[in-house]
C-alpha cells in the first residue's frame, strides 16, 4: 500500500466549489470555485508546506521559548521553530485525522483527532472540524477536555487566499484598528500600533504592491472579512470569521503568490500573556469557524 504525503483524500462538492480535506493534519488541501483556485493549493504528492491550509491546535502562531506557566505549573513546549526558538502552530499539524462522518452527505467532511498529553502540553483534547460547502465553505473547529485536566487552548487556521496571480498586482481590503508589532529576529509580540494611517491600512481597497505584512491585527469589531481581488479579471476570493484575532501573511514562503489569512482565538504568545486565552476545564467544549467565498 502507498500512502500519499498528506494521507487520505476526501473531496466535497457543492455551489459550484470543490474542496479536498487530508487526513494529515485535517488539513484543507485545495479550494476551487467554478474551477478556478480560491485557496493555493499543494499537490496529493506533496506535503503541506508554509502552513497551506493546516489547522493550529491547541495554540496558533508562537509561544516564545516554548515556555509558559499555566495554573502554576512551569511547562517547556518543543522548540518547533528551532531558529527562533519557539514553538509555532501547535500540535496537530501533522497528525493524522479520521473521518467522521459516513460520506452519504457530498457536500460535508467531518474529521476527528484526539491529542493525547505530552511535553509541555500535560492535557487530553477531543478535536472535531467540520467542513460544509453550500454557496461557501463553512469550516467549524471544536475542542473538548476529555481529560481530568484544565487545559489553556487557542486555535487558528492557515489559509493562503488565491485569485491566480501575485498579490502585488492585487488589490486587498480589510478593516482592523490595532497591529501587533513583532520583534524581526524571532518573530516575538512587542506592542500594538494603530492601523489608522499606516502602511497597513487597507480600509479603503488598495494594491497590495510591495508591502511585506506577517502581522497579527486586532480590533476587528465582531464579524470580519478580508478580500483579495484581481483588479483585470474581477475575480475575487474572500475569508470571514469573528475571531478576535487574524494574522495575514503577504505568502513571501510561497513568492507572494497568495495571502494568508489567519483566523485566531488568540494573539502569539497567550500561552505566556493570558490574553484571549480560552480556558477549558474538563468537560467544556470550545467552538469557532471561519468562512470562505468567492
Amino acid at each position: 500500500m502507498t500512502v500519499l504525503p498528506s494521507g487520505e483524500q476526501w473531496v466535497l462538492r457543492g455551489g459550484g466549489y470543490e474542496a479536498t480535506v487530508v487526513s494529515v493534519g485535517g488539513g484543507l488541501r485545495d479550494l476551487t470555485y467554478d474551477g478556478r483556485p480560491v485557496l493555493l493549493a499543494y499537490g496529493e504528492d506533496e506535503a503541506a508546506h508554509a502552513g497551506l491550509g493546516q489547522h493550529l491546535f491547541p495554540w496558533p502562531n508562537r509561544i516564545t521559548d516554548g515556555q509558559y506557566t499555566f495554573e502554576g505549573a512551569d511547562q517547556q513546549l518543543y522548540l518547533t521553530e528551532p531558529a527562533r526558538q519557539n514553538a509555532i502552530h501547535g500540535l496537530t499539524r501533522w497528525a493524522n485525522w479520521v473521518r467522521l462522518d459516513d460520506g452519504s452527505d457530498g457536500a460535508t467532511v467531518a474529521v476527528g483527532h484526539r491529542l493525547h498529553g505530552q511535553p509541555g502540553y500535560p492535557h487530553q483534547l477531543e478535536l472535531r472540524l467540520d467542513y460544509h460547502l453550500t454557496d461557501r465553505l463553512t469550516v467549524t473547529a471544536t475542542a473538548t477536555n476529555v481529560g481530568r485536566s484544565t487545559a489553556p487552548y487557542g486555535y487558528g487556521a492557515h489559509p493562503y487566499l488565491s485569485v491566480g496571480r501575485l498579490i502585488d498586482e492585487c488589490v486587498l481590503e480589510f478593516t482592523a484598528a490595532q497591529r501587533l508589532e513583532a520583534s524581526a529576529d524571532r518573530m516575538a509580540p512587542v506592542g500594538l500600533t494603530p492601523v489608522e494611517g499606516s502602511p497597513y491600512d487597507f480600509r479603503a481597497a488598495r494594491p497590495i504592491g510591495s508591502t511585506s505584512i506577517d502581522n497579527a491585527f486586532t480590533g476587528l469589531d465582531g464579524e470580519w472579512t478580508v478580500s483579495l481581488t484581481d483588479p483585470d479579471s474581477g475575480a475575487r476570493s474572500v475569508l470571514t470569521s469573528d475571531t478576535p484575532w487574524m494574522q495575514l501573511f503577504t505568502g513571501e514562503a510561497v513568492g507572494r503568490t497568495a495571502l494568508a489569512v489567519e483566523p485566531m482565538t488568540c494573539p502569539p504568545d497567550a500561552f505566556r500573556t493570558g490574553q484571549d486565552l480560552v480556558v477549558l476545564k474538563p468537560g467544556d467544549s470550545h467552538t469557532t469557524s471561519f468562512q470562505v467565498s468567492v
